[in-house]
């Protein structure tokens, strides 16, 4: 059994990274990026366990994919870092950033090799160019290009993070509270993506897969007198609305499934609970740009969708065209990418006796190709 813990550190904003997917969500394939360098480093056997540390919105997502334990974050590296270190019993722990995707098991090995002649070991690189602080030029040879991942004793990183002052690194907290640092060399593949520029030099990721995802939706939705009618957003002529704990916007919760079905997010009821006082009444269409958005966060890209309405009342003709340009608008997808059609169910069931509406909707999704950018 391995002596060492890896954690691996995935709860950033992405700030600097300017995309509309986070960079952690960036698909190598059809994995997401934290997925595939998670599963590389698996792969070592060099670890007894992997923690990776996520967005708090974003744990029971990551666990889809991964049977490592996942964590959340903090508002900081050091926070999640913290957060992670809660959970690792063995005496040493090594610390990366998810967005180094192409550490290799040479450098691992370098790394681990030396364990045990500091309280932490760093990989670093040498500068090859002139540099200049502050119009003075310094001399090259005493700088270091730090990288992860970094090797540290448990017990020296958890006293360390301890101290109030916040540190970009493992490495400098540790000596900042006395302790010892052992730098190795390091390796230019162990590429840090901080802009979009840096995917130029990973040279073990694929681009994402361009396999179309599907998913399918269908709910149902009673009448209730005197309440407004919404469908897609529209709001229909009608004595009765629906009987729900939202607006009852039957469409677009039909859509919202078929959504989150495509993209493996399991179903509407997960995400906005009906016992949830917050969505009390809520106007649905603040729903579905809530998915969009999680959707666009986590990699998806939407392709087109295509609902089916079950009414013997009221007549829908009149508004499928106003119905596919909010759709559509809500979805940032062309108009010709959605489809609205109505039918009634030949005076059958509950639908034919006019007591209320089904819907049933599909959707498709593609990865967001970040390849486009580079």
């Amino acid at each position: 059994m391995s002596d060492l813990t890896l954690i691996l550190l995935a709860a950033g904003t992405s700030s600097r990274f300017k995309l509309p997917v986070k960079k952690q969500w960036l698909r190598i394939d059809h994995d997401p990026l934290w997925h595939f360098v998670t599963k590389r480093l698996v792969a070592t056997e060099l670890f007894s366990e992997t923690i990776i540390t996520s967005h708090a919105e974003e744990v029971e997502f990551m666990k889809h994919y991964s049977r490592c334990r996942i964590v959340s974050g903090g508002i900081s590296r050091q926070e999640s870092l913290k957060n992670a270190l809660i959970h690792v019993t063995t005496p040493y722990v090594m610390v990366s950033d998810i967005a180094r995707a192409c550490i290799d098991t040479d450098l691992l090995k370098r790394i681990i090799d030396n364990k045990q002649k500091a309280d932490c070991i760093v990989p670093y690189l040498r500068i090859s160019d002139t540099v200049v602080l502050e119009n003075e030029t310094v001399d090259r040879d005493a700088l270091k290009r730090i990288q992860t991942p970094q090797l540290s004793s448990t017990r020296a990183l958890k006293d360390a993070l301890e101290r109030t002052a916040v540190f970009t690194d493992e490495s400098s907290a540790i000596v900042a509270n006395g302790g010892t640092r052992l730098f190795v060399e390091g390796d230019d593949n162990a590429h840090k993506i901080t802009f979009i520029s840096d995917l130029l030099h990973l040279p073990c990721i694929a681009p994402p897969s361009t396999h179309t995802l599907v998913g399918t939706g269908f709910d149902v939705h009673a009448f209730e007198a005197d309440k407004p009618m919404v469908l897609c957003g529209v709001a229909i002529e009608s004595e009765y609305g629906f009987q729900a704990h939202s607006d009852g916007d039957v469409a677009i919760h039909a859509l919202i499934d078929a959504l989150l079905g495509a993209a493996g997010m399991g179903d509407i009821g997960m995400l906005f609970p009906d016992n949830d006082i917050a969505y009390a009444n809520i106007d649905s269409t603040q729903l579905l740009h809530t998915v969009v958005t999680k959707l666009h966060n986590f990699g998806f890209v939407v392709n087109n969708v295509d609902l089916t309405i079950a009414a013997e009342q009221p007549k829908l003709a009149p508004y499928k065209t106003l119905m596919r340009q909010r759709i559509a608008d809500i979805l940032h997808v062309e108009l010709s990418r959605t489809n609205i059609k109505a039918t009634t169910t030949e005076k059958l069931g509950f639908i034919g006796r006019s007591e209320g509406i089904a819907v049933m909707a599909s959707a498709t999704l593609n990865y967001y190709d970040w390849t486009k950018e580079r």
